[in-house]
């Protein structure tokens, strides 16, 4: 970790592989085996699991859990309270042997409360639509809204 590396005093970061420019906000969690890149911005109570990969001057705004299997390329920005999920049959204290891989390609926007099941890519540039399901791939360059998402063509600079 770097001397510009900004980690505020209620957060528990395990984590020493964090990049210089990254700030990390109150009663945030990162767990020892996470990578951060450069110049993130991790907002308020989001956890950070062991086997999550992001990338420079990422941003994760509040209340976001980052699971196991989860890689965020570079630029990449992801609203309050977006889920991700990281196992199709989820079962109390039973424990696949490989999460689900989720990949989210560089500049791809998340809006707020989006939910993101596990094995999917969002492609580069795509922007997903607040409050969406997304249960399939997104080709990059797309907007993509609603339960399940659907593209509704490209996304330009204002979505």
């Amino acid at each position: 970790m770097s001397d510009d590396t900004h980690i505020h005093p209620s957060a528990d970061v395990q984590s020493r592989d964090i990049g210089a420019g990254t700030t990390i906000w109150q009663f945030c969690v990162v767990l020892a085996g996470a990578r951060i890149g450069r110049d993130c911005n991790i907002n308020a109570q989001c956890l950070i699991e062991n086997d999550v990969r992001l990338g420079d001057r990422v941003t994760v705004k509040s209340g976001v859990q980052l699971w196991d299997g989860l890689t965020v390329e570079d630029d990449v920005f992801i609203g309050p309270n977006v889920a991700f999920t990281n196992d199709k049959y989820p079962r109390s204290k039973q424990y696949p042997d490989n999460f689900q891989r989720t990949r989210i390609e560089r500049g791809a926007s998340i809006g707020a409360n989006a939910t993101i099941l596990g094995g999917v890519t969002i492609g580069a540039g795509a922007l997903i639509g607040a409050g969406s399901v997304v249960t399939r791939d997104v080709p990059a360059g797309e907007l993509w809204v609603g339960n399940p998402a659907r593209s509704r063509g490209p996304a330009d600079r204002d979505g």
